[in-house]
């Protein structure tokens, strides 16, 4: 967690040389009063992406086949079933939890491990929560819309989330070899970039102003994973997620 808070710190830094502006013809953002300093942080992680990250994911998909991805993304996914359990234990959807538990179990025992998604062709719905919508769910206001060096688009409360989510995740701070629990962690940051592989691309070509898009794209898709898509169609989040799920 150490390190985790001296990267972010450095991202803050180095964004501290100068906030980006906000392109004419762009109208401010209500939810977004930070936004100089967001898009500041909004550029540091697309370059963080276009020159670190992306490449690596790049080696990655050329190295492994593609069983082989499916297989460490299915891997992590079955671990976030327990953990998205436990959410929905305290969002009070006990329904929900016991599904997630049943997932677990159908894709250890017959998914060699979770390596092969057993449970989805069996009518065993995916979900995905996370602290930050457990938080929503309690009542506690979203805030601010704020991008995190690193995390990508968050709230306050969703920040506060990120890190109830890194403080309770196991293989994150639990492990006791650090140098398998970095490999993990590792790991996990290129196959959910990987799920997310050609979105950067077909965004740059869509979305007049990518940073608006993306924040406007995030918050409504919170909004509707806290209210469980009672209002309306989940809008699609098309290139950050968690980098830990």
């Amino acid at each position: 967690m150490g390190r985790i808070k001296r990267l972010i710190l450095l991202g803050i830094t180095c964004l501290f040389v100068g906030c980006a502006s906000i392109p004419a013809g762009v109208q401010p953002s209500p939810n977004d009063p930070w936004e100089p300093f967001n898009r500041s942080v909004f550029e540091f992680n697309e370059g963080l992406d276009t020159y670190l990250l992306k490449p690596v994911v790049s080696a990655y998909r050329f190295i492994l086949p593609e069983f082989l991805r499916e297989g460490i993304y299915n891997f992590f996914s079955n671990y976030s079933d327990l953990y998205t359990a436990l959410q929905n234990l305290l969002q009070g959807k006990p329904d929900y939890a016991f599904n997630d538990l049943m997932r677990v179990a159908v894709n250890t025992l017959f998914g060699l491990g979770g390596l092969i998604d057993m449970a989805t062709p069996a009518g065993l719905e995916k979900h995905k929560e996370d602290w930050g919508q457990t938080f929503g769910v309690w009542g506690i206001p979203a805030g601010p819309y704020v991008v995190l060096p690193f995390f990508g688009p968050s709230t306050v409360r969703d920040t506060f989330g990120t890190g109830a989510d890194l403080e309770t995740d196991y293989f994150f701070k639990y492990i006791p070899d650090v140098g398998l629990r970095n490999s993990v962690t590792g790991l996990r940051v290129v196959n959910a970039r990987n799920t997310y592989y050609e979105a950067g691309d077909l965004l740059e070509v869509a979305a007049i102003d990518k940073y608006s898009f993306i924040r406007d794209a995030y918050l409504q898709r919170r909004e509707y994973q806290i209210n469980e898509g009672r209002n309306d169609e989940e809008p699609v989040m098309p290139v950050y997620e968690n980098p830990y799920e």
